[in-house]
């Protein structure tokens, strides 16, 4: 089942207090963008958080599922979704902990 942009849309709003947060749809599921870097997914509707050793400490409870089959788990985040000061803390504190993304490389056409 594909995630609604409509939770895609209040995912990113309660993250995004300060306009760094972007979603970019995917196969119908979502990635969640900090500054252009990849730190979450939404797919079913449910966010997952990258795991760091920050966001772990931060988390009082650790909850890890793969967000679709064959993927390595993330932290699955329910309960707090309401909770914006808590979701931005824990996406920060994520953002801060992962490398920056590898710049892509352009496809050459023809030689």
């Amino acid at each position: 089942m594909a995630s609604t942009p409509q939770f895609a849309e209040f995912v990113v709003e309660q993250i995004n207090s300060s306009d760094h947060v972007t979603a970019k749809k995917m196969f119908g599921e979502y990635t969640l963008y900090w500054d252009g870097k990849p730190f979450a997914l939404v797919c079913d509707n449910k966010l997952y958080i990258k795991p760091t050793i920050a966001g772990r400490a931060f988390l009082s409870e650790v909850t890890e599922a793969a967000p679709y089959p064959g993927a390595k788990p993330s932290f699955l985040i329910e309960e707090q979704l309401e909770d914006r000061e808590w979701l931005t803390n824990l996406a920060r504190l994520t953002v801060a902990e992962l490398p920056e993304p590898k710049p892509r490389t352009k496809k050459q056409h023809g030689a």
